[in-house]
């Protein structure tokens, strides 16, 4: 190694020379070898209303059915993430108890957070009261009570985080900013928003991978799928696989809305959620390639997205109602001596 200069101006050109060159360094491919961890935790990411609950109350309760033991963790605000698991009735949250155990001079226990069903295990992270607080902070504290009751010695196959994926900062990146889990996926739909909150998602990953993170992709669920392909192309544009595409179909939402699991062994759609629990325990965490913004409409047809929509600069007549009046400058000027 070159010997720091002793004349401060030429260390500092140094240093900031060592620092370029460390910055463009590409950090190491994402490991694709099978998870040496006995648990795979793994976040789910989606667009809100895109079908996240759906999705992970069908596929946890399959994966349960087929011998796993399974944790499923509701980390959006909206804590509905049980809801369909548990028949629509709604899960105490973490959160909510802890603040009622405080108050009466209490612990939290397992029994009053943790609930379950045909093998299932589940609870709500939860968060606060509208207008009083921080989503993400509430996720925080939420993981720091689980931490407490002993999270990391639990005993699971898979433990399945649903996040909320329209904000990836703060405490709904947790996962993903440190390493908490393997891989990501994300849930998504031909739509552009829900792709747009997908290739966020994967941008994220990459930025922590620059910084040393280790958490991949695993992959996307196209949840009503109608069959355009656009959710597929951005899959294969982004470099990720499709794990799987649940069909826009009526029985589907007629059943989902009635807070009915369709994911059940010798069911119409088992073979559905049988293959996409054993995609998710297979996929390796792969470096995913955000797309542009340009890009990620090109993906849509013009007259969908409006590309073809020209900027127009704004006049001070558009802001004022006057023309433009052009003020003297108060800046004195020295004439070179």
């Amino acid at each position: 190694m070159n010997k720091p200069s002793d004349n401060p101006a030429v260390a500092t050109i140094e240093f900031k020379e060592r620092l370029r060159a460390e910055a463009a360094l590409e950090p190491n491919a994402v490991s694709t070898a099978p998870v040496t961890k006995e648990t795979q935790i793994i976040a789910i990411y989606g667009k809100g209303g895109i079908g996240k609950s759906f999705t992970l109350a069908n596929l946890s309760y399959m994966m349960a059915q087929q011998g796993k033991k399974v944790l499923l963790i509701g980390c959006d605000p909206k804590s509905d993430t049980t809801s369909l698991l548990f028949g629509g009735k709604a899960c105490p949250t973490i959160i909510e108890t802890s603040s009622k155990k405080k108050l009466a001079g209490e612990a939290v226990a397992i029994g009053d957070v943790c609930f379950k069903r045909d093998g299932v295990f589940a609870m709500e992270l939860g968060g606060p009261e509208v207008g009083r607080g921080c989503g993400g902070r509430g996720i925080i504290h939420g993981f720091e009570t689980l931490e407490k009751l002993g999270f990391h010695e639990w005993g699971f196959d898979y433990v399945l985080l649903d996040f909320l994926g329209d904000v990836v900062c703060g405490g709904f990146g947790l996962p993903i900013a440190r390493d908490m889990c393997q891989k990501v996926i994300v849930v998504g739909s031909n739509d552009l928003q829900s792709l747009y909150v997908a290739n966020n998602v994967c941008s994220a990953v990459e930025y922590f991978r620059k910084l040393g993170g280790n958490v991949g992709v695993a992959g996307l669920v196209i949840n009503k799928d109608d069959g355009t392909g656009e959710a597929a192309a951005f899959a294969e544009r982004a470099g990720i696989p499709v794990l799987s595409a649940i069909p826009a179909h009526e029985d589907i939402r007629r059943k989902s809305a009635s807070y009915e699991i369709i994911g059940r062994p010798g069911t119409q759609w088992a073979p559905l959620f049988e293959k996409l629990a054993t995609n998710v325990a297979e996929a390796p965490p792969v470096r995913p390639n955000p797309l542009t913004q340009d890009q990620l409409l090109g993906l849509f047809a013009s007259d969908t997205v409006g590309r073809n929509v020209v900027l127009e600069p704004a006049t001070q007549f558009d802001m004022c109602g006057r023309s433009e009046v052009t003020k003297e400058t108060l800046e004195v000027v020295y004439d070179n001596v």
